[in-house]
């Protein structure tokens, strides 16, 4: 191993490919693939899957492939193909020359098919889904041998040769492996390998009318790819015997070795694709970008960095068991590398007007904030002053409690890197009783310093000019769900869907240098959270705002008080 090697993190997958160095297993060779089925979008536990073969094959000096498993034509499209490319790069990681797909194989796979026929290990089978599934007994009961096990080599092979020219309809034939009905394990219970599927694939049109299985499929596709370490998730652990078994009906020489790993489950979510493709398909999200949704896409657009998630999957580990992984530490790894990042900016989300009476009704200054106060580098920016300015109406209470440090009747308050303002009066609306305008003064003394007199003043707080101000509006977002594991709860999942995950503000203010804010582009509001310029929505001078995170976990504690 080199030094690069010994300083990587440990975890039982690289113990397994340590050993199968040492003992020179694959000519020393390390190579690891992801293999999508382009069935929908990538989702945060791929990205997991992605970090560790990716990572690995970076480690280990070896090849990571890319390969669609696009075996299955209902539900596959070039549209998932091409946002599942886009998301990997965008996590940072490339396969090079490296782009394969299982249709690639279609002719391949077939023959190899024939060839379990001809070795007397596979047959065409007229039973129905439902007589299969009869047949196949139970954890407890042996399974029944079809009538068509014992087909002749020549009429199986007829019957295949017909399946693939068209001949039946879907759901009359199946190829099935012959391996053992009385097996403990009801997957090597005479498994189906092929199946008739009249449907348009989305590479190979209507070229094939039958379609190999995902798990005869996927693992010759290893092989004929020559990859060493089939790292999948540990759903897949009752199907490795039937893996195996193909590999060595199949494959001579060197073969792919399975390893499972827990796969990620991440709390107030659903990482389950049926389940994901349930809230797209019934509207109950905005698309599979939406960013509420545990996809990288929706991660992407609401602001995440992929440094964030890289380095969320390096948190936490590979394990050998399934467990729920807290989605604040998710985005205790978005703010701590957002924290380094992302420009300082003022914006009001929910404003109210204040008017600085004894401030010049034309006049107008501007004052000089640090873009991010511990990285000078990073610049400064003029933010312009004037008489009427909006705070947040948090930012000031009629009848405060004691520990209140903001402005209320009789107090003063800081205005960030400006003045101290005093509280003189206010205007309500005479039906509703609401503030709609607060009336203060100003000490021109207190121009981005402490007050000269030597009185303290508790509070500071944030602020944009009214005149200068670009109106925007700006969507809060929470958890998807109300408990913690929707996916174990009783019921419909989608009844545990949190009514309150996004809250749509508007008009809110920001300060004018946000005016043609880049898509994308990530700050932090002041006090207020960490934000991002919607990918989708927002125009320039109109621009949308997704908060991408408090500035800190705020969740436990409304879960704790119910509010």
């Amino acid at each position: 191993m080199t030094e690069e090697n010994n300083n990587a993190p440990s975890d039982f997958i690289r113990e397994i490919i340590d050993d199968d160095l040492r003992e020179d297993r694959n000519q020393g060779r390390v190579a690891t693939r992801f293999p999508p089925e382009p069935n929908g979008y990538i989702h945060i536990g791929h990205a997991k899957s992605i970090c560790l073969n990716f990572g690995i094959a970076a480690q280990y000096k070896g090849t990571c492939n890319l390969r669609f498993d696009d075996t299955d034509p209902s539900g596959e499209s070039l549209e998932f193909v091409e946002s599942i490319i886009n998301d990997i790069h965008w996590l940072g990681f490339d396969w090079e020359d490296r782009l394969f797909f299982a249709s690639d194989y279609f002719e391949k796979l077939y023959q190899l098919a024939c060839e379990l026929i001809k070795a007397g290990k596979a047959y065409v089978c007229d039973l129905t889904a439902d007589e299969i599934r009869e047949y196949r007994g139970s954890f407890t009961e042996p399974g029944k041998e079809s009538p068509n096990r014992n087909r002749s080599v020549d009429e199986n092979l007829d019957l295949f040769e017909r399946m693939r020219a068209g001949e039946f309809e879907d759901g009359t034939h199946v190829l099935r492996a012959r391996i053992d009905m009385t097996s403990p394990n009801i997957v090597m219970r005479d498994p189906v390998i092929y199946r008739i599927k009249r449907a348009p694939h989305y590479r190979t049109g209507d070229t094939w009318v039958i379609y190999p299985m995902y798990d005869f499929a996927h693992c010759l596709s290893d092989a004929l790819e020559s990859i060493t370490h089939s790292i999948c998730t540990l759903e897949f652990e009752n199907n490795r015997p039937l893996y195996d078994w193909i590999m060595n009906q199949l494959i001579s020489g060197s073969r792919p070795q399975q390893i499972e790993f827990a796969r990620l489950n991440l709390s107030y979510t659903v990482i389950s694709k049926r389940m994901l493709i349930e809230l797209v398909e019934k509207g109950l999200v905005n698309g599979w970008d939406d960013p509420r949704m545990p996809t990288v896409s929706g991660l992407r657009r609401r602001g995440y960095t992929p440094e964030a998630i890289r380095n969320f999957c390096a948190e936490i580990g590979v394990a050998k068991n399934d467990n729920l992984i807290d989605v604040a530490l998710l985005e205790h790894c978005v703010r701590d590398d957002l924290n380094e990042k992302a420009p300082r900016v003022m914006g009001v989300l929910r404003p109210i007007r204040v008017v600085i009476d004894n401030y010049p009704e034309d006049g107008v200054e501007e004052f000089e904030f640090a873009n991010h106060p511990q990285n000078p580098e990073m610049g400064t920016r003029k933010v312009p002053f004037s008489r009427v300015l909006y705070i947040e109406r948090d930012d000031f209470q009629e009848d405060p409690p004691g520990k209140y440090k903001r402005l209320a009747p009789g107090r003063e308050v800081r205005l960030r890197n400006a003045y101290v303002i005093r509280y003189e009066r206010m205007v309500k609306d005479e039906e509703t009783g609401e503030i709609t305008e607060l009336h203060c003064t100003y000490d021109p003394e207190t121009r981005n310093a402490s007050s000269p007199d030597g009185r303290k003043v508790k509070g500071v707080i944030h602020w944009v000019s009214a005149e200068h101000s670009i109106p925007a509006e700006v969507r809060l977002y929470d958890r998807l769900f109300q408990v913690a594991d929707p996916a174990s709860e009783s019921g419909d999942f989608t009844e545990y869907l949190n009514p309150e995950s996004l809250e749509t503000l508007g008009p809110c203010y920001v300060e004018p240098s946000l005016k043609n804010a880049e898509p994308g582009s990530r700050y932090q509001f002041e006090r207020l959270g960490y934000f991002s310029v919607d990918s989708g929505d927002s125009q320039p001078e109109k621009p949308v705002f997704n908060r991408i995170v408090a500035l800190r976990d705020t969740w436990g504690k409304r879960a704790a008080t119910g509010k």
